[in-house]
């Protein structure tokens, strides 16, 4: 990721998600009073429903006097998949940094990697820019056609699309709670007929159990479906697990990226990818931890380069 340089921020909006997978109110009044503490203001967000954080954000930036020049997004990659939403088309120059409150984090974690979120905001606040621990960053985007929607961390269709349905049914929290639902939804899981084209190229025709754009390497915050992507060198990356790879394997696999030297497992990166259902029924296929119910038989992702500003550690 190349460093941006960039002054620190001074206004912020402190965007809360009370339905996160580990949302709390006194983690959203810790993260004000910390920005509070550090800069001119500090505004906070309660989203109420699905869309809200978008909707909030949009706002904020449409202020002409005093617009935020940071949002904070405390949630899980859902809630910064929405953010991102609203912040990306804007031209206000606003920047993101994200607090983790979800369930995988896997947003967080592809930034920051295990560092408390305490210490990561902090070094925003007090420390960014040239020389300080912390940087501004510009990462891809990928941009799924069919919805016209950003995608951050990265998407997924079969099995670990269809775990986030089983997680709603655990009473669990946290990554523990996607990794039962990983687990669980994968055993004994049918692999669907699928096509996966790069740039023009089929890579991969044939059962499929999952293929995953993107992005961050991690899903479900410890599963590393992505171990080599890079976050801003301009291309989509794709990991294809054929059926030859039993369903049930996969979660062991992808803690350590052991699938990858699978010959089932098609790696490729490029500009333009489609991911289809060739048997003409419905993709099943997430992004940023939000399962797309509206999705037909294909989904096609386009990248944006550059496209986000986001804090993260300055480069060693």
């Amino acid at each position: 990721m190349a460093d941006t340089a960039a002054p620190g921020p001074t206004r912020a909006l402190v965007l809360g998600n009370p339905a996160s997978g580990s949302h709390s109110p006194e983690l959203v009044e810790e993260v004000r009073q910390l920005c509070a503490s550090c800069l001119e203001r500090a505004e906070v967000h309660l989203t109420t429903g699905p869309g809200d954080a978008t909707v909030a954000v949009r706002r904020a930036l449409e202020r002409t006097d005093d617009a935020p020049d940071l949002i904070v997004a405390i949630g899980g990659d859902g809630t910064v998949r929405e953010v991102v939403q609203g912040l990306v088309p804007a031209d206000g120059g606003a920047t993101l940094a994200v607090v983790p409150g979800g369930t995988g984090n896997s947003g967080y974690k592809m930034l920051w990697g295990e560092r408390p979120w305490s210490e990561s905001l902090k070094a925003v606040l007090t420390d960014s820019g040239v020389g300080g621990s912390a940087r501004l960053r510009r990462l891809d985007l990928a941009r799924l056609t069919e919805t016209r929607n950003y995608v951050y961390l990265g998407a997924c269709s079969g099995v670990i699309a269809d775990a986030l349905l089983t997680a709603k049914g655990l009473p669990l929290t946290g990554r523990e709670r996607y990794a039962r639902a990983f687990a669980d939804t994968a055993d004994g899981y049918a692999p669907y007929p699928g096509r996966v084209t790069v740039d023009g190229r089929v890579v991969h025709e044939g059962p499929t159990v999952l293929a995953n754009v993107g992005g961050g390497p991690y899903r479900g915050g410890r599963f590393q479906v992505l171990p080599d992507s890079l976050l801003d060198d301009g291309l989509l990356d794709v990991c294809v697990i054929g059926g030859d790879v039993p369903a049930a394997e996969v979660p062991e696999l992808t803690l350590n990226a052991a699938h990858m030297t699978h010959p089932a497992t098609v790696y490729a990166r490029g500009r333009r990818i489609t991911v289809e259902r060739t048997d003409g029924r419905r993709l099943p296929l997430e992004h940023d931890g939000e399962y797309q119910h509206g999705i037909g038989a294909a989904a096609t992702f386009e990248v944006l380069p550059g496209a986000l500003p986001v804090w993260a550690p300055a480069a060693p």
